[in-house]
C-alpha cells in the first residue's frame, strides 16, 4: 500500500492517505514509529496494527471523555469522532463500544431534553431541535410517551402568555411593528400561528394592517 499523501492537521497530528484516498489521522510520533512518509509503502502488518489495535482505543477514549462533560445523541458523537478524523469503520466500533455500556441512549437523551425544555419551548420547536441532534422519529415518539406516562403536559396558551410577560408585551397599546417582532418571535419557536395572533392581538381594537 502506497501513501500518497501526508497533510498536517496540527503541529501534533497529520492526516494519512492511502492509494489517493483518505485512511487515518495519527501524531507525528507514530508517524515516525511506522517509518510513514510521503510516497513510502506501508506494510499490511502495521495498516492492521493501526487500524485494529492503536485507533480503536483511541477513538473509545475519545467518546468516553467527550461523554464526561456531557450527554451526547449517537449522530452528535458521530459527528465529533468523524471531525477528529477516525474512519467510519473506527466510529462504528466505538459507538458500538459506549452504547453497550447504555454511556448512549437516544431515548434517555430525547426524553431529558423534553423534561428541561417543556416550560419554555413548543413541542414543534422541541421536534426541531431534537431531529436537528440526530434523534430518531420513532425514538422522539417514544421519548413524548415517556413524558406524557410521567404526567408531562404543555399548555402553549400559557406558554405563549407567559413569554408576552416576559417580554413586557401589552396588546393594547402595542403598535403594528411591535407586534409584527413578537408574532415572528413566537412563531420561531414553534409556537402554532393561529395561537399566536390570537395572543399577540389580545385586547388590540386593530389587526395587522394598523
Amino acid at each position: 500500500m502506497k501513501v500518497t499523501q501526508i497533510e498536517e492537521v496540527s503541529k501534533s497530528r497529520a492526516r494519512v492517505y492511502i492509494d489517493e484516498e483518505f485512511a487515518f489521522v495519527l501524531y507525528k510520533g507514530e508517524l515516525r514509529s511506522f517509518h510513514i512518509r510521503a510516497e513510502g509503502e506501508i506494510s499490511e502488518e502495521d495498516y492492521r496494527s493501526i487500524m485494529e489495535e492503536i485507533l480503536p482505543k483511541r477513538a473509545k477514549l475519545r467518546a468516553m471523555n467527550l461523554l464526561k462533560a456531557r450527554e451526547y445523541t449517537v449522530k452528535q458523537l458521530h459527528d465529533k469522532l468523524k471531525d477528529g478524523g477516525y474512519p467510519e469503520e473506527i466510529i462504528r466500533q466505538a459507538l458500538d463500544y459506549v452504547g453497550s455500556r447504555h454511556y448512549t441512549d437516544d431515548l434517555r437523551y430525547a426524553t431529558g431534553f423534553i423534561r428541561n425544555h417543556e416550560g419554555n419551548r413548543s413541542r414543534r420547536r422541541i421536534e426541531q431541535d431534537l431531529l436537528g441532534r440526530g434523534i430518531d422519529r420513532a425514538v422522539l415518539e417514544q421519548a413524548w410517551a415517556v413524558w406524557e406516562e410521567e404526567g408531562g403536559c404543555q399548555d402553549e396558551a400559557s406558554m405563549i402568555r407567559a413569554l408576552l410577560e416576559k417580554k413586557s408585551f401589552d396588546g393594547e397599546t402595542a403598535d403594528r411593528k411591535q407586534r409584527q417582532k413578537m408574532y415572528g418571535f413566537l412563531v420561531r419557536k414553534g409556537f402554532q400561528a393561529e395561537a399566536v395572533r390570537r395572543a399577540v392581538l389580545s385586547g388590540s381594537n386593530y389587526g395587522w394592517e394598523q
